[in-house]
């Protein structure tokens, strides 16, 4: 139970009620502690190399920093690109050991979208790996407005594409630091009416907790994926670590204090989501 692709995790959790946690990465500090906390918590995690990610670190070199982690985790972990933008992306993070490519073409016309996705997939599934597409655009907060899902576009992207799990937009949007909002349930149940693969929450940090545990216990959502809730606890833990010695210079002693308050972080938004033990 270690190096997975995303629909091994994705199914399982589809059948039986529950949802994965997709933690945003930016360094090694935050990516081993989401694995220390699945790890505690008993449950699979997937492993997400967004953009800003791979501005700071190569593809390659953070494909071989999270199979490390994984082949030495004890519980499911994915590797995952998260936004990959075009074919050369993921073609990259394919070569790179990555399980699963995620292509975001929510900003492209509808059959623009499906093509590109359905080669990214197909590009995917011959190498065993699994593909997420989006459909609807996930905004930003305070940057880019979304632009809501339409069931009947959704089924037919999940239908042409051949992903293994949709990101929809409901009412969801991008480092959203509060909680204060809520998904669009009407919108979600239509969605799943006309669909029958896993769907994916992009910016769940905006999500109440609640409503995340709710979702993956009664609805065909699998996946959240969580950034800035977890950037926030390594800020406020790195603010922390500075602070608290004026004279400390050496950055990976301040750096090792965020490890434990991450993955402490990472615990809570992992159990809400209501995994079975592995076994």
């Amino acid at each position: 139970m270690t190096l997975v692709n995303l629909a091994q995790v994705l199914q399982p959790a589809l059948a039986q009620g529950y949802a994965v946690g997709g933690l945003v990465c930016l360094g090694w500090e935050d990516m081993r502690a989401y694995v220390a906390a699945a790890e505690v918590e008993n449950c699979p995690v997937i492993l997400q190399a967004g953009p800003s990610c791979r501005a700071h670190t190569p593809l390659p070199v953070l494909g071989k920093m999270f199979r490390h982690l994984a082949e030495e985790a004890s519980v499911p972990v994915v590797v995952h690109l998260d936004h990959g933008y075009t074919f050369e992306d993921c073609k990259i993070a394919l070569d790179s050991g990555f399980t699963s490519l995620m292509f975001d073409g929510s900003r492209k016309p509808l059959r623009q979208n499906i093509d590109e996705t359905a080669a990214i997939a197909e590009m995917a599934h011959a190498a065993g790996i699994s593909c997420e597409g989006e459909i609807g655009f996930v905004g930003y907060s305070g940057r880019e407005d979304s632009n809501g899902t339409d069931p009947g576009e959704a089924a037919k992207f999940a239908s042409d594409s051949g992903v293994d799990a949709m990101a929809i937009s409901v009412g969801n949007v991008h480092l959203q630091q509060n909680k204060e909002g809520g998904l669009d349930l009407a919108r979600i149940s239509e969605i799943e009416a006309m669909t029958s693969i896993p769907l994916v929450i992009h910016g769940g940090s905006g999500v109440p907790v609640a409503q995340r545990t709710l979702l993956a216990k009664q609805t065909s959502i699998c996946k959240f994926n969580i950034g800035t809730e977890l950037r926030l606890a390594f800020g406020a833990a790195l603010r922390l670590a500075v602070a608290s010695d004026p004279d400390r210079f050496d950055r990976v002693q301040i750096l090792v204090d965020t490890i434990n308050p991450v993955q402490i972080a990472a615990q809570r938004i992992l159990s809400a989501f209501g995994a079975p033990a592995q076994r």
